[in-house]
């Protein structure tokens, strides 16, 4: 009974407690206390504080810092509402001594439009240290309109190097402003460097054009107003170093149907050293190579809306390791490599090689190149150890009939037909385009599906688009170490170590290979893991 009591006294005081309202442990006298149920007043209600704003992640720097070669103007600060607002330094027209861009929490730098580092000291001078343009890791760099981009003279350098973790970004003042979307585009020029190797299609001097491949050929940056020159016969001569850099939304019309690119090198020696740089939305060419000795490792590129290797003029570059996006229904080659027709005579002909690329472009090419591989001008090109995902595309294209030419000869520095070896494809019914002289019969025979380990009935097992799965990590490699330090017709074809020799084909070996996570940024076209720059669209806000 005790115990029934006890359960009826606390059923009661429940159903008070529901009444009255909610009961706390001193709101009822014990029992046998006596008294009154005492109910605690209605407490005077407490003001809603207003909230504390949450701090912006980014508070503009106090002011810039002195450089040399030059002043920097203070232009205020620029905002963006999602983190926070930058302190503005405007970088001056021409850079004219040497001089470092430190990093500094809360400021960006500006061009306001062309900025040059150095002045021409022409074809024939010896040395780049006139003026070295130093850039720190995890610095800022925008361009504030279409006309602004950066031109690093012959003569001159540049030492852009950032880290894994701490990229250096040229972009767009939208992207500083967080205006851009993943469709944006050709907001700013691009990055130039100008050097002194060989090149062809030399501009024409007081009514004479200069013999192709001497210092005395020339030519003017595509759509430079004021003159912006490149060429020589110095292929050995070093531009600077750019690694881990990325390179947003440019590629503005400077006149004409004149674009620049993300990056654009000319001109420049195989002394440059060249590495972890990314591409992303690039309106005109992801990267363009005009003449000279470019090296290039380890290159994203990401939404270009022309296309994305595009090498001219006598190029004799190297590649290893790439990754090549397209954005749906945007974009045209994945590779391009000519020269003008009319000079495909000129020496020294272009030879370029390829090695351990994934090219994917998952939807039909949006203009005239008709493949998504053109090879034409008597190009010489060699594509090795890589995969291209072109299910609506034809794959190759080869025009004219001396691109095609089987037959090697030193008198035109002609190296023969365009190679292959470990190569996938995945394309369109129509596999092969010929045209100006060249069959698509000759086409196919060129690539030679089944030898050489090509196979152009490919069917991706890619992972994330670019990480190999078990198609391709069952090919084997070509051993691309071999084309090191081969000279032809007197001219260096590739350094000495530039090609590392691998055991699979495709750019990365599996998912313990992580060299493009860090220094790149993320989008819905392409994403490269986390513990990177963030979106291509946002900024890093340290």
């Amino acid at each position: 009974m005790a115990a029934f009591a006890r359960i009826r006294l606390i059923m009661l005081t429940s159903v008070a407690c529901s009444t009255l309202a909610a009961c706390g442990a001193d709101d009822i006298a014990s029992p046998g206390e006596g008294g009154t149920i005492i109910i605690n007043p209605a407490p005077t209600p407490t003001p809603t504080p207003t909230p504390t704003p949450t701090p912006a992640s980014v508070t503009p720097a106090a002011g810039c810092p002195t450089i040399n070669g030059g002043s920097l103007v203070d232009s205020g600060t620029i905002s963006n509402t999602s983190i926070g607002s930058f302190r503005v330094c405007t970088l001056p027209a021409r850079i004219t001594g040497s001089t470092t861009l430190p990093k500094i929490a809360g400021l960006v730098y500006r061009m306001d439009g062309r900025v040059d580092v150095g002045d021409d000291k022409g074809p024939t001078t010896t040395g780049t240290t006139n003026v070295v343009l130093t850039i720190e890791p995890g610095v800022i760099i925008y361009g504030e309109s279409g006309p602004s981009w950066l031109n690093v003279n012959r003569g001159n350098s540049i030492q852009a190097v950032g880290t894994p973790t701490r990229p250096i970004i040229f972009t767009s003042r939208d992207n500083v402003q967080g205006l851009n979307t993943e469709n944006s585009s050709g907001q700013w020029g691009g990055v130039v460097l100008s050097g002194r190797s060989q090149i062809t299609n030399c501009a024409s001097s007081g009514g004479t054009t200069p013999t192709p491949g001497t210092s005395a050929c020339e030519r003017q940056t595509e759509g430079a107003v004021n003159p912006a020159l490149y060429g020589g016969a110095n292929n050995t001569e070093s531009s600077g170093r750019m690694s881990y850099v990325q390179i947003r939304f440019s590629g503005y019309i400077l006149s004409g149907a004149n674009e620049l690119q993300s990056l654009t090198l000319q001109g420049v020696g195989s002394g440059t050293q060249l590495d972890h740089i990314m591409s992303y939305n690039s309106s005109d060419d992801a990267i363009e190579v005009f003449g000279g000795h470019a090296h290039v490792k380890h290159f994203i590129a990401v939404g270009a809306e022309d296309d994305n290797l595009d090498t001219d003029v006598g190029a004799k570059s190297n590649w290893q390791y790439g990754i090549v996006v397209q954005r749906p229904n945007i974009g045209d080659a994945l590779i391009e490599a000519d020269s003008d027709d009319t000079s495909d005579g000129d020496n020294p002909r272009q030879n370029t090689r390829v090695a351990n690329f994934v090219f994917y472009q998952n939807t039909q090419n949006s203009s005239s190149d008709q493949a998504s591989i053109l090879l034409r001008g008597g190009t010489d090109y060699g594509l090795y150890n890589s995969v291209v995902v072109s299910p609506t595309n034809p794959c190759l294209r080869l025009s004219r009939t001396q691109t095609a030419s089987g037959t090697q000869s030193t008198a035109i520095d002609e190296f023969g037909a365009p190679i292959f070896r470990s190569v996938l494809m995945q394309c369109a019914g129509t596999k092969y385009i010929g045209s100006n002289g060249v069959t698509a019969a000759e086409v196919q025979a060129i690539f030679g599906s089944g030898s050489n380990g090509n196979n152009d009935a490919y069917t991706p097992t890619l992972t994330s688009l670019y990480i190999n799965g078990a198609t391709e990590t069952a090919v084997t490699p070509f051993d691309v170490s071999t084309l090191n330090g081969q000279i032809f017709n007197g001219i260096e074809l590739t350094r000495a170590s530039f090609f590392e020799r691998t055991t699979y084909i495709g750019a990365v070996k599996d998912a313990s290979d992580t060299w493009y996570q860090g220094w790149t940024c993320n989008s819905g076209t392409a994403n490269f893991g986390t513990g990177n720059s963030g979106l291509c669209t946002s900024l890093p806000t340290t």
